[in-house]
Formats: structure tokens, C-alpha cells, sequence
């Protein structure tokens, strides 16, 4: 490994090709905040994607696409006479020592909950902090992590199940709500008006189903987004098998049965 000396000279040189680049690539210098932030978007998904499959490579690889992004937005800040790259460490470092006292402080947190249950207190207290538990949750953040993100937020300020098991009262509720209610609306709607307030209803419906099941899912320590992924990526590779399978028999889908079908899932779950 890297000394810190070589660690330090290694970002000296990302910022001075940085500079290099800004003033003289045409593509760099025309970057703007506005047209950065979809390729910095597309950067973290691909970092996402490496860490999920835990390839050492790539998240390397990843992780320097990403890095770049924060020192080329820091050049603009810079440019713009606003910050620069030091005043994002310096902010960091200021946030990190305030929010951890039991290190740089006299307070004492002995384990990860007592460390979680003052940190929203603590964020809360911050010259530019949140103004409420749940402002710090971002709007742009995709639906499913935002709602283990303001579970999580309101765990930490003591709203939460007093047992974990009690979760699945609520879970089996919402989903007989679902099953109930909304079937029967679906059943009795005949006029547009009607199937479109079916449609909604349901969608609310289905809204507290997956926002329980994420519930269940942060009380024991599951990261939903992580696991629907991963059952993503076994339902691609199931589907690939049959696909290949059918092409292999000079079949297409359409040409098969879904009897045909089950069969070489099966196969796909055994392989």
C-alpha cells in the first residue's frame, strides 16, 4: 500500500491535471454543475453496481470516476469564487469531528445504537443543519432507499417498533387491506371515473405494502434496495437460462408453452 505521502502527492496530481484539463480540453472546459450532474448520477449507479458484486477492480476503477466528479465540481466552485476543494475537506472534517464527540469530545457512546440514538440530535444542533428529522432526506433520492432512509431517521429519535416481530402485524394488515379493498373496488369499477379512482387506491395501497415490507426489512438489518437487486440479477440470470435453452431447440417464446416454460426455470433454479 501507498504511504501517506504518496497518498498525498497522488490527489496533488488529479488536481493539477484537473487544471490542465479545464483550461485546455474544449469538452472540460465547457462542463457546467447543470450538465455534470447526470454523468455523476450514471457514476454512482455504476460505483452501486461494482460494490454489489463486490468487484475489487471496478470499485477502484468506479470509485476515481467518482472523485473526479467532486474535484471537478470543487474547480467550478473554485472558479466561481464560492469554495474549492480545501473548503470541502474542511467542511467534512468540521461535520465529522462535531458529529462524533464521543472521539473528539468527553462523550461516551460504547456501541453503534448509543452513537445512532444522539446523531440526529447532533445534526439538529448544527449552525447549517436540518431544521427537522426528516429534511435531511433528500427529495431526488429513488423511492425505495428514501423510505428506509426517513425509517432509519426516525429510529434514531426513539419512533420505532418497541419489538421487531410486532412489524409483521402491520405487514400482514396492509397486504389484507390491499387484497380486500382494492379487489373489490377493481371488481365494482365500470365507468372510467370509477377504474381511475381503483387505480389510485390501489396504488396508495401498494404504497404502504412496500413501505412496511421496508420496515420489516431495516428491523433486521436487510438492506431492501440491496436485496431486490439481488433478486434481480437471479431472475436476469433464470430468464437468460430459458431464453438460451429454447434458442438452443430452435424454439422461440412464442412457441412454447408456459408449461414448457416452468420446466426450464426449474432447471435454471437447480443450475
Amino acid at each position: 500500500m501507498n504511504t501517506r505521502q504518496q497518498k498525498m502527492e497522488a490527489f496533488g496530481r488529479l488536481l493539477d491535471v484537473m487544471d490542465e484539463l479545464r483550461e485546455k480540453c474544449p469538452w472540460d472546459r465547457k462542463q457546467t454543475n447543470e450538465s455534470l450532474r447526470p454523468n455523476t448520477i450514471e457514476e454512482t449507479f455504476e460505483l452501486c453496481d461494482a460494490l454489489l458484486k463486490n468487484d475489487q477492480l471496478n470499485i477502484c476503477k468506479e470509485l476515481g470516476d467518482v472523485l473526479l466528479h467532486i474535484v471537478f465540481y470543487s474547480k467550478i466552485g473554485e472558479e466561481k469564487g464560492e469554495f474549492d476543494i480545501a473548503d470541502v475537506c474542511n467542511k467534512l472534517c468540521d461535520k465529522l469531528i462535531f458529529r462524533h464527540p464521543h472521539v473528539y469530545g468527553e462523550a461516551k457512546a460504547n456501541s453503534v445504537g448509543e452513537v445512532l440514538q444522539t446523531w440526529e440530535q447532533i445534526k439538529l444542533k448544527e449552525k447549517d443543519g436540518n431544521k427537522t428529522v426528516l429534511s435531511g432526506v433528500p427529495d431526488a433520492l429513488p423511492s425505495l432507499v428514501k423510505a428506509y432512509r426517513i425509517q432509519d431517521k426516525a429510529r434514531n429519535v426513539g419512533f420505532d417498533w418497541e419489538e421487531r416481530r410486532d412489524v409483521w402485524a402491520k405487514v400482514k394488515e396492509e397486504i389484507g387491506e390491499f387484497e380486500v379493498e382494492v379487489e373489490e373496488l377493481y371488481n365494482r369499477a365500470e365507468t372510467d371515473e370509477q377504474k381511475a379512482f381503483a387505480k389510485d387506491k390501489a396504488t396508495r395501497e401498494f404504497g404502504d405494502i412496500m413501505f412496511s415490507l421496508i420496515n420489516a426489512a431495516r428491523l433486521y438489518k436487510i438492506n431492501p434496495d440491496n436485496a431486490l437487486e439481488h433478486t434481480n440479477q437471479k431472475f436476469i440470470h433464470r430468464f437468460n437460462y430459458v431464453e438460451a435453452k429454447l434458442k438452443e431447440q430452435g424454439k422461440s417464446f412464442q412457441d412454447t408453452t408456459l408449461e414448457e416454460m416452468d420446466k426450464l426455470w426449474e432447471e435454471a433454479k437447480k443450475a
